[in-house]
């Protein structure tokens, strides 16, 4: 049966517009003015927003597998919390062990989530090794749907040298796709490291110390410098200060064509987390860390000038109950992540639209359509168009409610968001044309597919 989302706002491309949708066979079948039942059932969106499915850029789901610092949300949990919130599609990391192929991941990656994510998915390859094996894969990669890929300047077993990074920018060029960086200065951080813990500062107030703005800054203009030298596009990936931001704009400002991401923890807390009595404070160690208010506003007024291009979460859930305390005599150890895949919309209508800092198509840009454009899912996903995938949110701006761990879908022992006041929340979602979320519920599991992408599509 087709459904009809009747008297909704739907924020469309061009802006919001009063109308209804119909949905037929997966797909949005027509959009106009009052549109005739025709046997549709009805869904009531008078006073809603109807945006496209969000897209979450940034997840890792089912990490450190096997492992005793492995994340708590694995495929079913992450996903179903992330419909929840009205995400119909995530961008995970598939990792390869060192000497092991991309294709491995990907083949592991696949093995984990077919048959069991609750949303859409598709996967960045992250690049570890280099050599003539793994730039031959990429070709391959290519015609499996996989056209983004994620490097990283930190953590040891992780990070690439520049030359590395360089020819990585130049071979993914030749595939049409686009390559994302983990921009912080490995060599800096592991120096801060030592020397704070030689002086005896080993409890979570030592962490964003040890991960400083200038570490992040560096490093961000490092790539771009690389990028430049490679002439393409490039991604930085969840961008949490107002130095980071100065370098990607300075770059912009010469001409250079780049793409910046950035995360809801760091429009809407700071770093007085670190400053928490006993642990509580490893709650909230991730990397980056939280910054100062200023690097707060500084992100709110570039995502209202329309420079950062896409927010993602950075989802990467371990229970502070038995993970984060394997940091609890050294913060070094304290397994960097954060929940956060369900509250990303309400949080970015929140202190966003609902704030006056940003508007409800700037949040469809940044939440829908751009993700879409950049990892080659558009027009299939991230826009209401005829002809589109019936990935739908019909989502209430006047639901106001609490955010608490004890009601999360979130499959993990706190959220770093526990008691904020929020407005605005997911009330039905579609997935594939098919009512997946109801009243805020989750009604329907399992519906996730893999979605095979295209080229990055560039409008910088």
């Amino acid at each position: 049966m087709s459904i009809l989302i009747q008297n909704g706002t739907l924020v469309l491309p061009d802006g919001p517009v009063q109308a209804d949708l119909r949905v037929d066979g997966g797909k949005i079948a027509q959009i106009g003015p009052a549109l005739p039942v025709d046997g549709s059932e009805v869904i009531p969106a008078g006073g809603k927003l109807v945006f496209p499915g969000f897209i979450d850029t940034h997840t890792h789901f089912e990490m450190n597998k096997g492992q005793v610092n492995e994340t708590a949300d694995n495929w079913e949990t992450g996903t179903r919390a992330a419909l929840a919130g009205g995400t119909t599609c995530v961008l995970d990391f598939a990792e390869p062990d060192h000497g092991c192929s991309l294709q491995s991941a990907l083949d592991e990656w696949r093995r984990r989530a077919d048959g069991r994510a609750c949303c859409h998915y598709s996967f960045h390859m992250t690049i570890v090794d280099w050599d003539r094996r793994i730039a031959d894969e990429l070709s391959a990669m290519t015609r499996q749907g996989i056209t983004s890929y994620k490097v990283y300047l930190a953590y040891h077993g992780m990070r690439i040298s520049d030359g590395v990074a360089y020819e990585i920018i130049k071979a993914v060029a030749q595939e049409g796709g686009i390559v994302g960086c983990h921009c912080e200065n490995g060599d800096l951080i592991d120096a801060s490291i030592a020397e704070l813990k030689a002086a005896g500062k080993l409890d979570p107030s030592s962490h964003p110390l040890a991960h400083s703005a200038v570490i992040e800054a560096e490093a961000v203009n490092r790539w771009l410098a690389l990028a430049e030298q490679a002439g393409y596009p490039v991604n930085v990936v969840h961008l949490s200060t107002q130095r980071g931001l100065d370098a990607a704009l300075l770059a912009r400002s010469h001409g250079q064509a780049l793409y910046l991401e950035s995360c809801p923890q760091y429009f809407t807390l700071t770093d007085e987390k670190y400053q928490l009595p006993g642990f509580e404070s490893a709650k909230f160690v991730f990397s980056p860390p939280l910054r100062r208010q200023e690097d707060v506003d500084a992100l709110w007024e570039a995502l209202s000038d329309d420079e950062i291009d896409t927010i993602g979460t950075d989802h990467c859930s371990f229970c502070y109950g038995t993970a984060k305390q394997l940091g609890r005599d050294d913060f070094s150890a304290i397994p960097p992540g954060i929940p956060g895949v369900e509250h990303r919309p309400c949080l970015m209508y929140t202190y966003g639209v609902n704030a006056g800092r940003i508007n409800v198509l700037q949040m469809m840009k940044a939440l829908s359509e751009r993700p879409a454009r950049l990892f080659g899912m558009f027009p299939q996903k991230g826009t209401l168009a005829v002809g589109s995938d019936a990935d739908i949110v019909v989502f209430d701006p006047e639901a106001a409610w609490t955010i608490t761990a004890a009601e999360q879908y979130q499959n993990v022992d706190y959220t770093p968001y526990e008691g904020m006041e929020v407005r605005g929340r997911a009330d039905v979602v579609l997935l594939g044309g098919e009512v997946a979320v109801k009243g805020g519920r989750v009604v329907r599991e399992g519906l996730g597919r893999f979605v095979p992408r295209g080229p990055a599509q560039f409008w910088r």
